[in-house]
């Protein structure tokens, strides 16, 4: 009888873990959840039992670790770019409150002891992957988010870990996504009842739903409705935009890069108003907002729950409801949700377009994309039509589970990752598109008249 492969698939995500065992045919045999609770001690903190994490020199956590959304650092960020003044050249990024290493001088300025004792800083997947496998390893697209990598060389930065008071002593080595990392501890195997499996490098949560979707070649693309908001485009060169605030990583496989637009509040902003509005559930509050649907006097929402990254960059950002009147509905407001995100989607693909990118058929993967509603106001946002396909809500665990198997087996991307099946697409319709048009206006110039107060009020 012949070897039955299975590889499993972990997403470390800020709301949730998710786990996916796939076969080698690429069938989901068995999946699997567990909730996550986020920290927020002071106004724009937001802490976890994993993130940023600082380990000493017995590779104990120091203190909680300070997440991606966490907008503290906004003065360090200012601070590092004034400290290595080619910070921008060398990342091709805005050094910003979500990255890893203005977090670090945050720490040096304000907790110094831990500071000192910091022999080693982790990203989330790499601390889980050092107590399975007793290895600390990152990997390119995980590593380009931390402000010190040479994202164009796929290297550590010495002049960015200079600048930050730290060393390559500090780092753990690089693999690409698809390379080996390690292998699963005797004693971990055994608690775990595991074999004693590879590890593949991995990727971060968007690189890796990249992977899941198909999107390894240039120009291919998608959208994110996690609990933040991604459009992701695949590139076959590092092209940097930093400007704008859009994001230009490594990619989790070779020779591969990718532009990104990130919005700090997508899915999360659904649960926030679900919240809000004491509905049963986030598809009870779709049902009644599909119900209610978008017209010209409907009140207005800036999506800056937890501030903003493309195209602001403005971590003092906050969200805004506009417009309201005595007749405002929850269904109202929960449109209005609806309608900032995909907005904001909008604000996020002009960035990318300006930049250079060729962007062709669009794939949105996520736990939003169970809605089809969303898809169609995302759809007119971005006057352009919306793939969906088959497991877009598990598409980094799906990825994940994907690099492992080229890990061992070898195989190359393009071979190995094809898009799953399609399952409908969102055409842009048409009165919609026109109706966005004009209320797209008064978005825009709602942020532009209330950025200073936004940074006035966070004081």
């Amino acid at each position: 009888m012949g070897v039955c492969w299975v590889f499993l698939g972990i997403d470390i995500g800020t709301s949730s873990v998710k786990a996916l065992l796939v076969d080698e045919n690429e069938k989901v045999v068995a999946q699997a959840s567990a909730p996550l609770t986020v920290d927020r001690p002071q106004p724009l903190f937001s802490e976890q039992d994993h993130g940023a994490t600082l380990l000493d020199q017995f590779d104990r956590p120091l203190r909680p670790a300070i997440l991606w959304n966490d907008g503290r650092s906004a003065r360090e960020c200012l601070e590092l770019e004034t400290l290595e003044p080619r910070a921008r050249t060398i990342t091709g990024n805005i050094v910003m409150p979500g990255f890893t290493a203005p977090k670090l001088l945050w720490v040096q300025h304000n907790e110094l002891e831990i500071f000192r004792r910091t022999a080693s800083v982790l990203l989330p997947k790499d601390y889980v992957r050092l107590k399975l496998t007793g290895e600390k390893v990152s990997e390119m697209s995980d590593a380009s988010g931390t402000s010190w990598l040479d994202v164009a060389k796929r290297d550590w930065s010495d002049e960015m870990l200079a600048a930050t008071g730290l060393d390559r002593s500090h780092m753990p080595r690089l693999v690409e996504g698809n390379s080996p990392s390690g292998t699963v501890r005797q004693e971990v195997a055994e608690l775990l009842y595991l074999p004693r499996a590879m590890v593949a490098g991995g990727g971060d949560d968007n690189a890796a739903s990249a992977v899941g979707m198909g999107v390894v070649k240039p120009g291919q693309a998608f959208l994110s409705l996690g609990t933040s908001g991604v459009l992701f485009v695949a590139t076959d060169r590092f092209r940097p935009n930093p400007n704008k605030a859009a994001h230009a990583f490594c990619h989790c496989i070779p020779n591969r890069w990718h532009q990104m637009a990130v919005i700090l509040s997508a899915a999360s902003a659904l649960d926030w108003v679900v919240r809000l509005t004491g509905r049963s559930s986030t598809q009870d509050l779709l049902s009644v907002a599909q119900a209610r649907g978008l017209h010209h006097g409907a009140p207005f929402f800036l999506p800056y729950l937890s501030g903003e990254r493309t195209p602001h960059n403005d971590p003092y950002s906050r969200g805004v409801f506009f417009g309201m009147t005595s007749d405002t509905t929850d269904a109202d407001l929960a449109v209005a949700v609806l309608e900032g995100v995909a907005f904001a989607f909008a604000d996020g693909l002009e960035v990318l377009v300006e930049g250079g990118g060729e962007i062709g058929e669009i794939s949105v993967t996520g736990g939003g994309a169970r809605s089809l509603y969303w898809g169609q106001l995302i759809a007119a946002a971005l006057n352009r039509p919306l793939t969906y396909r088959q497991g877009g809500e598990v598409g980094a665990a799906f990825g994940a589970a994907r690099l492992a198997r080229m890990a061992l087996t070898g195989e190359a991307p393009e071979a190995s990752c094809p898009a799953p099946a399609v399952t409908h697409i969102v055409e842009p319709e048409s009165e919609l598109c026109k109706l966005f048009a004009d209320r797209r206006r008064i978005f825009t110039q709602l942020y532009r008249d209330l950025k200073n107060t936004f940074e006035e009020f966070s004081k």
